[in-house]
């Protein structure tokens, strides 16, 4: 009789401790999603409100700029990153930007601006040079996907770019097409002091987003009314921040009240 109330007793007391365990796991949890979710938790990692973002490029602009800081403040949230997010896209995206970078293997965009599935739509090549299929990518990005931001993103000790500095003879294959389209970049930075390939690459960044802001019929109309914003940008590969151009930042569009 004794040993069976020992047993009694035993078992309550795990019961209880279990419970006492679980309930302070369940106000652990509960304390870090209000953690999260607070106004605090969201200044202090640069949060945009996605939809804020995909509505109007500036915020789009201020949303990449904080998935940059927290990139290279060690905070990244990784966002829409985890398995369920492959369903919820499975019938369409909505990226609310575009980036129009360098193939460099060292400047991940999704990891750097840290973003994740159908955030951002990326054309990618080296030098970041475009042509008419990364035309039409960028043009499609613009009026189905209704993406109203792109950015242009080069980066420091851009192969391609050094390339055109260096302007080696018999480049083989396909690759002096690169260089031709470089060149004038190198031309134009080539009395700053400095390093004459991140000079070029800053001026190369610079170039083809005049370009772009140009580009007829949709591009250049979508622009000049508001609609879209292109600006530039250079990834630093030492450091990991992505310094937006003032050049390019300068008396950009408002848009026009319909």
């Amino acid at each position: 009789m004794k040993k069976h109330f020992l047993i009694a007793i035993a078992l309550l007391l795990i019961q209880n401790i279990t419970h006492a365990q679980t309930e302070r796991a369940t106000k652990k949890k509960a304390k870090t999603v209000m953690a999260i979710d607070s106004v605090k938790w969201r200044a202090d990692h640069y949060i945009v409100n996605r939809d804020s973002a995909y509505a109007n490029p500036r915020y789009a602009l201020k949303k990449l700029q904080g998935g940059n800081r927290r990139f290279i403040e060690s905070k990244s949230i990784r966002p829409r990153q985890d398995v369920s997010f492959i369903k919820k896209l499975e019938k369409g995206q909505e990226p609310f930007a575009t980036i129009v970078g360098c193939s460099d293997s060292r400047v991940p965009n999704e990891l750097i601006f840290d973003q994740g599935l159908g955030d951002l739509f990326i054309i990618r090549t080296a030098g970041q040079v475009s042509a008419a299929a990364s035309y039409g990518s960028m043009e499609f990005a613009v009026l189905k996907l209704k993406t109203k931001l792109i950015v242009v993103l080069g980066h420091t000790e851009c192969g391609a770019v050094d390339a055109a500095v260096k302007r080696p003879e018999n480049v083989p294959g396909h690759i002096v097409t690169l260089i031709n389209e470089i060149k004038g970049a190198v031309a134009k930075s080539s009395h700053i002091a400095g390093n004459p390939t991140n000079n070029a690459a800053r001026q190369n960044v610079i170039d083809q987003v005049a370009d772009l802001r140009d580009l007829d019929p949709i591009l250049h109309k979508k622009y000049i009314d508001g609609e879209i914003l292109i600006v530039g940008a250079i990834y630093d590969i030492h450091t990991g921040k992505v310094e937006f151009l003032e050049e390019t930042l300068l008396n950009l569009p408002q848009a026009k009240s319909k």
